[in-house]
């Protein structure tokens, strides 16, 4: 925790009271409340305002961390046998109107997502503003009863985003909320959209990575091919030994691989 402060950074308390001052000159209120979040997050200051907005602030130092992280992951991707296909943003407004959009372009497909307000700019930071989810549950926090119960609708979910030509690109445990019973998105990062078949595998085999250390690889690999094809699933099968590499994914990659062969064989019998 103390090296992901030091990685994030600060911002300066005097600029962090110009940001509330200007949500609440924005959202016409006399002053606002805030309440900043302890959460392990590398790439913005998050904090909750009135607990009506979820809010993240983004430096200039957050921004050279996440082109460092995509530097790294592009790298980490030859180790499936492709280029990198992860997109590093401008400076910190373009973070946060990135990830405004593709809440957003969620939520326009029928996704759950926060419902995003606005995303601009203050005294050289990013400010995100999104609608607040007071109660959930971080997939990587249910039981794996729970986890079972709604990994369908992950896997659906995902489905869905890719049929229309989205991708998650940062998809794992803590990213995926369950609310009132179903599961919402948060935290997507920019891909090249001119790359969408590998980054479909890509986030595939970021689900399977997720949801097997807390159910096992079969049920992981059981519960997706309801909603992914065989060859789609062996496809995301070549991106697990560059997902477990990442300090955020921690799983046996070796029994995803063989329960998802299994599975391959199985069907191709069935088929003869």
């Amino acid at each position: 925790m103390v090296f992901r402060r030091l990685v994030r950074g600060s911002v300066e308390w005097d600029r962090l009271e110009g940001v509330a001052s200007e949500l609440a000159r924005r959202y016409d209120r006399d002053e606002v409340h805030v309440e900043f979040i302890d959460a392990d997050n590398w790439l913005s200051t998050p904090c909750v305002v009135d607990d009506e907005w979820f809010v993240k602030v983004i430096t200039d130092q957050n921004s050279l961390v996440h082109a460092l992280f995509t530097s790294a992951r592009n790298l980490g991707a030859f180790s499936s046998g492709t280029e990198g296909f992860f997109e590093h943003f401008a400076d910190p407004v373009e973070m946060a109107e990135h990830e405004l959009e593709a809440t957003r372009r969620m939520r326009d497909i029928g996704l759950n997502a926060p419902r995003p307000v606005e995303a601009f700019e203050f005294d050289g930071l990013g400010v995100l503003v999104m609608a607040y989810i007071p109660e959930f549950e971080t997939f990587d926090e249910l039981d794996p009863d729970a986890v079972r119960e709604h990994a369908p609708d992950l896997y659906g979910s995902l489905s869905v985003m890719h049929d229309h030509q989205l991708a998650h690109g940062d998809l794992r445990g803590e990213n995926v909320l369950v609310h009132d019973g179903e599961v919402y998105f948060i935290d997507a990062t920019g891909v090249d959209q001119d790359r969408m078949e590998e980054v479909r595998s890509y986030d595939l085999a970021c689900a399977l990575a997720a949801l097997a250390p807390l159910v096992g690889a079969r049920d992981a690999v059981v519960a997706a091919r309801d909603h992914y094809a065989a060859d789609e699933l062996l496809a995301a099968r070549e991106f697990l030994d560059f997902v477990n590499i990442r300090p955020d994914h921690d799983f046996d990659a070796a029994r995803v691989k063989g329960e998802i062969e299994k599975m391959a064989d199985t069907e191709q019998r069935e088929v003869r």
